[in-house]
């Protein structure tokens, strides 16, 4: 499932990948958000971890999983 962060004052976004429900990245931002906790940590499919000051976050999209695609589109 993709994520994007939005950051303020940044004319670009966060974009990556990760294995957990929407619905847990949702209780994680909500929790960082709620606790005031400087720093909100997710990782990524590859086992990378972004730390994202939860201060500086503008927006977040949780993307829905999708199937990959085969094939053309029309």
């Amino acid at each position: 499932m993709e994520v994007r962060i939005g950051i303020k004052h940044s004319p670009r976004e966060l974009s990556f990948e990760v294995d957990t429900s929407p619905a847990d990245v949702r209780a994680l931002v909500e929790k960082a958000v709620a606790n005031d906790a400087e720093l909100l940590t997710l990782t990524d499919t590859k086992g990378r971890q972004f730390l994202i000051d939860t201060d500086s976050i503008a927006y977040i999209e949780i993307g829905a999983e999708a199937g990959r695609r085969v094939g053309f589109v029309s």
